[in-house]
């Protein structure tokens, strides 16, 4: 496949200055977990505008649009500051809202087409070359830009890549400034749907700032594993309701969700397709976003990482020979248990005793870890020129076994991007329950 050919790099930032009461913002726990793990690396893929405007244009107009964004998202443009604390044993990490600026970049991916991206059955690797701050980890915010775009031509459309710093911020922000940014590309200037909301969450009874002993920010990345492919299974809305109305059936219950039976599904059949042995224990772990989950609940467009984790185990035997029920029972039961007082609970013992996530812990054993939501807005993301056929990721915090989902192309339908084994999708496919429910 062709090769990326870079045409331009230009620094957009905020006009409006922040005040000086908003030029610093402290980070809280949800937050400083997130460290020495990578960017969020989202692209869209677009057809190219039928009528008669030329790249450039698109391009002039994508940079104007995105200055306006960020008078709104100002933090966006800043970069991660420190603060070494007397002993110089301890350091505080904060948004330093300094408009230093954020990098976009004009390229061209010469003779690939959208089918070279959408029609192969896995992810072609290209796609990671579409994203900038490749191999950046969150922690070089301090020198590295907080968000980067690129906007890369192909034959026959348009993918503009954003990898956005997950210290500064979780999907459901990372999609609130994506929309934005369209909702003003197509002409709403700077009256927004919803304004960012920039004050954090933190608990009275902790430490804040948080001091972190720098002997736990050592930064190992992922370590080496076999190779991964990613492939993206389709799954329509009758097909998800009926695993729903089975799962629930099978545990006598109405509890269990659309997305936890269909995440149930999804493990059975990767822990089938491993070929595990039955006293092998296999551990789902699940992000969860916590704003309606703190009392008050946090308003939806509070702009930050507020997403909290549990981990789901079971060993192989029992997730395969009880019921699909069973298994989305034990991930309903895992997300109710987070709520105000287990986030209450973290923030008190992450202040005392600060351990940012290691990408080891991901590695271990037979993971399945969960990202993304079929709630965010992928396809209302419209520049102007009609909305997207497409989403993909970047190749940032990639193993075996990372779980990507996102809303499908039709109303109610879900797409998961799996990163497994070239063996575990081979077999998949070939795993007459599992495909039952994909739609090709």
């Amino acid at each position: 496949m062709g090769e990326i050919r870079f045409i331009s790099t230009a620094t957009v930032a905020q006009k409006r200055k922040p005040s000086e009461s908003t030029q610093r913002i402290d980070l809280n726990p949800w937050e400083l977990r997130f460290v020495l793990l990578f960017p969020i690396q989202r692209g869209l893929l677009f057809r190219k505008p039928t009528q008669d405007q030329q790249i450039t244009n698109i391009i002039h107009h994508l940079k104007t649009s995105l200055e306006r964004t960020l008078d709104l998202f100002y933090p966006l443009a800043g970069r991660l500051g420190t603060t070494v604390n007397g002993d110089y044993d301890t350091i505080c990490f904060f948004i330093d809202c300094n408009g230093a600026g954020v990098p976009f970049i004009h390229a061209s991916a010469d003779g690939v087409t959208v089918g070279d991206i959408l029609d192969p059955v896995y992810v072609p690797r290209i796609v990671y070359s579409f994203f900038p701050l490749n191999d950046t980890p969150n922690y070089h915010g301090v020198s590295e830009p907080l968000l980067a775009v690129q906007v890369t031509e192909l034959a026959d459309g348009i993918f503009i890549g954003c990898t956005m710093n997950h210290v500064v911020a979780d999907g459901t922000s990372f999609w609130h400034f994506f929309n934005s940014w369209s909702e003003i590309s197509r002409g709403s200037d700077i009256n927004i749907s919803q304004s960012p909301v920039f004050e954090r969450w933190f608990v009275p009874a902790a430490n804040f700032p948080v001091r972190i002993p720098q002997s736990e920010l050592v930064f190992g990345g992922f370590p080496s594993s076999s190779p991964t492919q990613e492939r993206v299974f389709h799954f329509r809305k009758e097909k998800i309701a009926a695993l729903k109305a089975k799962a629930n059936e099978e545990k006598g219950t109405n509890q269990i969700s659309s997305l936890q039976a269909l995440l149930a599904h999804l493990w059975r059949s990767v822990t089938r397709n491993r070929r595990l042995r039955e006293d092998e224990e296999t551990v789902h772990a699940i992000s969860v976003g916590m704003r309606p989950r703190i009392d008050p609940p946090l308003p939806q467009q509070y702009f930050g990482a507020a997403i909290q984790g549990g981990r789901v185990k079971m060993k192989a035997g029992e997730l395969l020979e009880l019921s699909l029920g069973h298994t989305a029972w034990q991930i309903n039961q895992i997300i109710s248990t987070l709520n105000h007082v287990s986030a209450t609970n973290l923030f008190e013992s992450w202040a005392k005793n600060p351990k940012p996530i290691s990408p080891v812990i991901f590695t271990i054993g037979n993971v399945l870890m969960l990202s993304g939501s079929p709630r965010f807005n992928v396809y209302g993301t419209d520049f102007g020129w009609g909305r997207p056929v497409a989403l993909r990721s970047g190749g940032g915090n990639k193993f075996d076994g990372l779980i990507t989902i996102f809303e499908g192309s039709e109303e109610g339908s879900i797409d998961i991007e799996a990163c497994l084994s070239p063996a575990t999708l081979e077999s998949m496919v070939d795993d007459a329950e599992f495909m039952d429910v994909v739609s090709i």
